[in-house]
């Protein structure tokens, strides 16, 4: 007979498949068990629409009087732009609810479990539940730090480039590695770069897949409203923020006949205070930032501690001295100060290596 974690785990793989369409939600899968055997199965697909547990009664075979419930996030209890999931499954008469963890958003924060547990409904607590917070780190970094996960993205040659001496960067690594990319793209809430990569390179900053996806939100740091109005960005469908900390309403009414939305924040030594870039982004729902930046972001974003993971694809290649390096930091006068992070995957992709690293 199967056990609880084989059937959360189920509720896992389901809850991967709306990773590119649920944002700012979090991504939930629920499978309902009776006598042994899976009766309906739904994960969230898109924000606004059911959720998982809707949609696996919705799906159910059979009458779900009497069955367990397997959710990899406790039950909403507050009505949002749907009706409270708890009360769903008690009125479907769940007896058994398992669950991978309690929700992070303080509207619910146990009260789901509270009121189903209240309906003489048997809690079932954190199975797999390192699975399902891994799954849902932005939607819980943005709730309990009030800031995004953050993924700095880095193509870089053997030697530590990111491009020539000429800014020329086009490309370091295999087209393998770059769809990589799109993938890391498209499963994000918002894709970040500065003004500096804007200038030099005029980016989409999209998810160019195959699959369908909701597009990224695009946000520019840009602290003297440099950006050109009819950039690349302009031409595109969704949203994209320029954050400045230019008052200058004429540049700004520029932005905004263009399509961009301009958003005057505190400055820091004359640039964009980077803390609080992230709560703002944290207050327009962004749960994953990817950042596509040079070394003077790169670096002053670590000097932050501001970046959750690091994604360095690292080609075979050489591009000698001149080049340009990937983190513009002041000059370190001892190794004690050298910027230390740990490794946390190691991987081929096409001809490059995918390191991931973290603090």
């Amino acid at each position: 007979m199967k056990t609880d974690l084989e059937f959360m785990a189920r509720a896992l793989q389901l809850a991967e498949r709306g990773r590119f369409t649920t944002d700012p939600n979090p991504r939930v899968g629920c499978v309902l068990v009776k006598n042994g055997r899976i009766i309906g199965e739904g994960f969230h697909e898109m924000a606004g629409q059911a959720h998982a547990e809707i949609n696996a009664l919705k799906n159910a075979t059979e009458d779900a009087t009497g069955a367990t419930a397997y959710v990899t996030l406790e039950p909403c209890s507050h009505h949002g732009k749907t009706p409270p999931c708890c009360d769903a499954l008690i009125s479907a008469g769940i007896k058994r609810l398992v669950v991978a963890m309690k929700d992070p958003n303080p509207l619910v924060s146990g009260r789901g479990l509270e009121r189903c547990n209240a309906a003489g409904i048997e809690i079932i607590g954190d199975v797999l539940r390192a699975d399902a917070e891994q799954l849902n780190r932005g939607f819980m970094s943005r709730m309990t730090k009030n800031r995004p996960f953050v993924i700095s993205k880095i193509a870089m040659s053997l030697d530590g480039k990111t491009a020539l001496a000429n800014g020329k960067s086009q490309w370091i690594t295999s087209p393998e590695a770059r769809a990589d990319v799109h993938r890391f793209r498209a499963e994000s809430s918002a894709i970040l770069t500065g003004i500096g990569t804007v200038l030099a390179d005029n980016p989409s900053l999209n998810a160019r897949v195959d699959f369908p996806i909701v597009q990224p939100i695009r946000v520019v740091l840009d602290s003297q409203l440099q950006m050109p109005p009819d950039s690349q960005m302009a031409k595109l469908d969704g949203r994209t923020l320029i954050l400045t900390c230019s008052a200058d309403e004429q540049k700004h009414a520029i932005l905004k006949k263009s399509g961009f939305e301009t958003h005057v924040l505190p400055e820091s030594n004359g640039r964009l205070d980077l803390p609080a870039v992230m709560d703002f982004l944290a207050t327009q729902e962004i749960n994953n930032v990817f950042v596509e930046a040079g070394a003077t972001l790169n670096g002053a974003l670590l000097e932050a501690c501001l970046v959750d993971e690091w994604l360095i694809y690292m080609a075979s290649c050489v591009l000698g001295d001149k080049g340009r390096g990937v983190f513009a930091l002041p000059e370190l006068q001892s190794m004690t100060d050298k910027k230390m992070l740990q490794w946390r995957d190691v991987r081929h992709v096409g001809a490059d290596l995918r390191l991931t690293l973290s603090f």
